[in-house]
């Protein structure tokens, strides 16, 4: 892996080049029109033939190695968030109220660092490498879906994705075999009661009352409907009711989200809170308005290509650096390219106590380790090595 190696030291600078101006220039789910042309010219100038416009600002790019060996895919997401930077440096955001605050920015400048090193050596590999950069990450229904539809992964064998991840120490890296990322839903559910004055409760159908009892039944999904070895979230995060002291509100809504990692569980917690709903209301004489949406699925590694990343991993970063991730409840829509093809989605570490990177994901004074980046190519590197026999 000599040769890689050293056009992986020579590539690194670019990379942080590239990372940086996308941090500056950050853009929404669905608005990626800049960061595509950015990253298809970069294409474009290597040889690669690239598609555009892939399940909406979406980039497939085709590597074709001399051989008729496996063809493997590596993604990875280039969306923003509608979060204000609030970082002191050179890179931090020009855009007002948006910030690549998940390492977004950084997942583009690796695969693009990938796709460089590898087409100055295409000849050399046995099979083809597919690039995609997916659009849409952070907003479900979320960009992966649509570049399946339209052929992201046609005659791909095996696919790849890397997360780096702050919570984890730069340098190192883990996976898990199985259901990894958990499946993420949502609801909403409006408590529809009869308003009256606050003194005189006896003639109303208090709906804040109601729907308090609501959040509390909620919690028994998890505590009493949930095998304790099952992994299951139900988290109320809004509750909009009301305008004044003096009256009792006619509506209240309640907004939340569950996350699972198994779809009998997934499709059970969905059933119960609906009857929850609906009858705790009846109890109190209001009526519930539900709406329910299933997101993204959890994230399941196949089994071999698991024991790959473990094997692969362990020889470019040490095996004391390699470990079993934890379930993780954050979701991915990376689950979807699983569903149809073996891979495994990886996390590299790229958080740094020492250099005050520590903020978790989402947060207005995110940042990462940038040396995580050379990490994570290097990773991308070694699968592509293991799966190919190159």
């Amino acid at each position: 892996m000599k040769d890689w190696t050293d056009l992986l030291e020579q590539t690194y600078p670019l990379m942080v080049e590239w990372r940086r101006h996308l941090h500056r220039h950050p853009e929404l789910s669905y608005r990626e029109s800049a960061t595509a042309a950015f990253v298809a010219g970069h294409l474009r100038n290597w040889g690669l033939k690239v598609r555009t416009d892939v399940g909406g600002h979406g980039i497939v790019a085709r590597l074709r190695g001399e051989g008729k060996g496996p063809v493997v895919a590596l993604r990875a997401d280039m969306d923003a968030l509608p979060i204000q930077d609030e970082k002191s440096c050179e890179y931090a955001s020009q855009v007002p109220g948006v910030m690549h605050a998940c390492g977004h920015d950084a997942h583009t400048a690796v695969l693009l660092g990938v796709a460089r090193i590898l087409s100055s050596s295409a000849a050399k590999l046995p099979g083809d490498v597919l690039f995609l950069f997916q659009p849409a990450e952070e907003t479900t229904p979320g960009g992966a879906l649509p570049m399946i539809k339209e052929g992201a992964l046609q005659d791909a064998d095996a696919i790849y994705g890397i997360h780096l991840w702050t919570p984890f120490p730069v340098g190192t890296a883990c996976s898990k075999p199985g259901a990894m990322m958990a499946a993420a839903d949502e609801f909403v559910i409006e408590v529809k009661g009869r308003g009256g004055h606050g003194g005189l409760p006896h003639e109303t159908v208090d709906s804040i009352y109601i729907a308090s009892q609501l959040v509390v039944n909620l919690q028994s999904i998890v505590s009493r409907n949930t095998d304790p070895t099952d992994c299951c979230v139900v988290s109320v995060g809004a509750f909009h009711a009301g305008a004044g002291f003096n009256a009792i509100a006619e509506r209240a809504v309640l907004k939340g989200t569950v996350r699972t990692f198994n779809e009998s569980l997934r499709l059970a917690a969905k059933e119960r809170i609906q009857r929850i709903a609906e009858q705790t209301c009846l109890m109190h004489g209001a009526e519930a308005a539900i709406e329910y949406k299933l997101g993204y699925p959890p994230v399941v590694n196949d089994k071999a290509e698991f024991d790959r990343f473990f094997r692969a991993a362990a020889n470019v970063m040490g095996e004391k650096a390699v470990s079993v991730s934890p379930p993780i409840m954050a979701a991915e829509d990376f689950a979807y390219y699983l569903q149809h093809v073996p891979g495994c989605f990886m996390f590299v570490g790229a958080g740094n106590k020492e250099k005050g990177i520590v903020y978790p994901h989402h947060h207005p004074q995110f940042d990462i380790d940038e040396s995580s980046m050379r990490h994570a190519a290097r990773l991308f590197l070694a699968m592509i090595r293991d799966r190919m026999g190159a």
